[in-house]
């Protein structure tokens, strides 16, 4: 149904090693915003999204109406493997391995896929001689092979220059305003969340806060969510 929660937590904790690391989670998230997780480090906020995906086991209920995508913090792979950017997205769009060559039906929706992004020159780099701004973009892109109504990005401009992180920023825009997607944004930096997000949701642990970037990114919540740990908070002009 078109009302229905885009995502829907119930209850929701997920425990290692007898600790808990999200505890008793309870959210409902409309379709079309973009949402900013935020948190200290060892808040959960990984871990929330790895139970929404399924990658963990939890507690409570979680129900997704909606094709998800997920950008992790940073792809594990070996930097020496002769693969190409055209070959990595590849092996996800076919059943067949990519040494047995690429379909051009393949190949049509890698480069549109790389095309949304800004990176269709990337399509014959190796994957390993990426930059950091580059693999970003290209996790983006792959990010978006199934269309996803649902968005989930950790902390996706790490390791990116300010001026990609505000590229990248404008792909996430784009994806709520043209597609209609809802995009979970995991992040510290708190100055870029006052200016991109319609909805802040406050992790450590537990939820401690979910409502507008506005009226939450106060001084006062700010303290109370990282305690005495510290965030990136630039001035923000309306």
């Amino acid at each position: 149904m078109a009302n229905d929660p885009l995502l829907k937590l119930d209850h929701v904790s997920v425990s290692a090693s007898g600790r808990k690391l999200v505890d008793d989670v309870t959210l409902e998230l409309e379709r079309g915003k973009l949402v900013a997780l935020i948190g200290p480090n060892g808040a959960g906020k990984t871990t929330l999204l790895r139970a929404i995906l399924g990658l963990v086991k939890y507690d409570g209920e979680i129900t997704i109406n909606a094709p998800v995508g997920y950008v992790p913090q940073r792809l594990q792979y070996d930097r020496t493997l002769p693969m190409t950017v055209l070959e990595f997205m590849a092996l996800t769009l076919q059943k067949r391995p990519v040494a047995f060559g690429i379909p051009a039906r393949v190949k049509r929706r890698v480069l549109e896929l790389l095309d949304t992004v800004g990176a269709a020159r990337l399509a014959r780099s190796s994957l390993g001689g990426l930059s950091g701004g580059e693999l970003q973009r290209v996790m983006f892109a792959s990010a978006l092979q199934e269309s996803p109504k649902l968005l989930l990005l950790d902390e996706p401009a790490a390791g990116v220059d300010i001026e990609g992180e505000a590229t990248f920023h404008e792909l996430i825009l784009n994806q709520v305003r043209e597609h209609g997607a809802t995009v979970v944004l995991v992040s510290h930096d708190l100055s870029v969340v006052s200016d991109i997000t319609d909805q802040v949701v406050c992790l450590n642990k537990t939820l401690r806060c979910v409502g507008s970037a506005h009226d939450l990114l106060t001084a006062e919540t700010i303290a109370e969510v990282f305690g005495g740990h510290k965030a990136v908070y630039g001035h923000h002009h309306h």
